[in-house]
């Protein structure tokens, strides 16, 4: 399993690495206070970069918010079943 694992490792570095040398044309990034130019590939990857974190940032808020519900919901139904333990507890009277 780990000899795959080091394959997909080694096939992610090549693939990074011939990326590189195929987009190395330098390119003008226009933004408000000035312009700067880099390597189209360096470009990517921080664009790609910059989107994983504002994706991981903006998931993060999500998972939270179900955490905090799931807490809830589990305490909500630790009282439940409390509760029903106590009903299960009390002798049933029969009135005829």
């Amino acid at each position: 399993m780990n000899a795959i694992r080091y394959l997909f490792v080694l096939l992610l570095i090549l693939f990074g690495v011939s990326f590189a040398i195929l987009n190395s044309e330098m390119v003008s990034i226009n933004y408000y206070l000035g312009a700067k130019q880099m390597p189209l590939s360096i470009l990517l990857m921080v664009d790609f970069g910059l989107g994983l974190l504002i994706g991981w940032i903006g998931m993060g808020f999500r998972v939270m918010s179900l955490k905090a519900s799931l807490y809830r919901l589990k305490k909500k139904l630790q009282v439940a079943e409390k509760e029903i333990d106590n009903l299960r507890a009390i002798p049933v009277k029969d009135e005829r």
